[in-house]
């Protein structure tokens, strides 16, 4: 198995600008992920996948077909197309940093990737380590997933002598905004169970991710001429300083590991006469989460009483659930992902996802979907960066998921 090809792979996809809109009113949000969709199945033609299609909606599928007598389970594989819209995901520079060295590595005149600030790139000295040129993400998040995916079923084509049952693929996207599996259907992928490729570190297993909202407060405000202000105007944008203020700065994600959630804010923008303030609330015990739920809406009702009724509107929406409440009673899948992790050499790592994936919205979709690793670091940003070996490591797990004799 070549490490080489998968690398190669993915700085292909890197190059193609796939980032989500969540502005948009559109599915997927943004045109340039229909387009690499189409480009992602002339791929799975090219090595030989069957049934390969992209849906009205944007979601590219295909199919290993069988190869093995007993046929067993209908196996899926996920990872999203999309980039997260929190960093530049365009005119991606990445190269590559041959024999890593165990020190800074300078990404521009400005950033520095160091094991100071970043201790487990220590793990990856004298490993080849593809980094960003500090102007964008890498876009590992997802596209190391997608090329791992393609790279694993190119190597089953070429290796007909390992027995594998059925296994299907499927490319989503705007994961990143929480709408990945809008329009998924589940029924149409035909899989028993499923596993996205969209986690961290080398090793990485994951069947725990948070439960989530979005907590959005609209502030009214009042605007009049500052001159003759007293006693009438309401000052939104002074509002949304308030409300900000009024969150815990120990419960934010600078703040929270492990099992602890928190408040995080997203966005914020506003004037004299309205402001938005964009919060998403996280935290792996559903009850916990309610209790967040409460605290904001606490927030509202203060400001309400001080500044008078409806001057803040806030609307909560569910975005995601502990995907945990669903594959407890499927032990079994995470066992042979578990299983898969030790044949490829590798020690598994089972933690929870401060986060969510794909997954956490399929598993109850009825299609119970953990997530392993692809190998990638610190997501979301120009200090992304992932070691070649771990690309690797992660296509020899997904062949072994696949294996029929494992």
């Amino acid at each position: 198995m070549n490490d080489k090809s998968v690398a190669e792979r993915f700085l292909e996809l890197i190059k193609h600008d796939t980032q989500a809109d969540e502005c948009s009113g559109s599915y997927p949000s943004t045109d340039s992920q229909l387009k690499f969709g189409q480009m992602l199945a002339k791929e799975c033609r090219a090595i030989g996948l069957s049934d390969v299609m992209v849906d009205r909606f944007g979601y590219v599928s295909a199919t290993l077909p069988a190869n093995a007598p007993d046929k067993g389970p209908v196996i899926g594989f996920l990872a999203h197309m999309d980039t997260s819209p929190d960093a530049d995901g365009a005119a991606v520079g990445a190269r590559i940093v041959k024999n890593y060295d165990g020190g800074d590595i300078r990404l521009d005149n400005k950033l520095m990737l160091s094991p100071e600030e970043f201790p487990h790139l220590k793990r990856y000295a004298g490993q080849d380590i593809i980094v960003t040129d500090g102007s964008t993400l890498l876009g590992a998040d997802d596209k190391a997933g997608v090329a791992e995916i393609l790279s694993a079923m190119e190597y089953l084509l070429a290796h007909p002598e390992i027995p594998h049952g059925c296994i299907r693929i499927a490319f989503t996207p705007d994961e990143e905004i929480g709408r990945g599996v809008d329009y998924f259907d589940v029924q149409a992928f035909g899989a028993d169970y499923a596993y996205t490729v969209d986690g961290g570190e080398v090793g990485e297993l994951e069947s725990e991710t948070f439960n989530a909202v979005a907590a959005t407060f609209t502030v009214r405000g009042k605007s009049v001429h500052p001159g003759t202000a007293k006693g009438v105007m309401i000052n939104a944008g002074l509002i949304a300083g308030e409300i900000m203020a009024a969150f815990p700065l120990e419960e934010t994600p600078s703040h929270t590991e492990g099992y602890e959630g928190f408040y995080h804010l997203t966005g914020v923008a506003g004037e004299v006469s309205h402001s938005r303030v964009e919060y998403i609330l996280r935290d792996h015990d559903a009850e916990m989460l309610k209790k967040r739920e409460k605290f904001a809406q606490g927030v509202a009702e203060a400001i309400n009483l001080k500044y008078g009724p409806d001057t803040v509107k806030l609307e909560i929406r569910e975005q995601y659930r502990n995907m945990h409440e669903i594959l407890k009673d499927h032990t079994d899948i995470m066992e042979r992902a578990e299983k898969a992790i030790e044949a490829a050499g590798i020690d598994p790592i089972i933690r929870p996802i401060r986060g969510g994936t794909d997954g956490s919205r399929l598993s109850f979709m009825g299609l119970p979907c953990p997530n392993i690793f692809t190998g990638g670091h610190n997501a979301h940003g120009p200090y992304e960066y992932i070691p070649i070996p771990s690309m690797g490591a992660a296509v020899k797990v997904i062949v072994n998921l696949c294996r029929s004799d494992l």
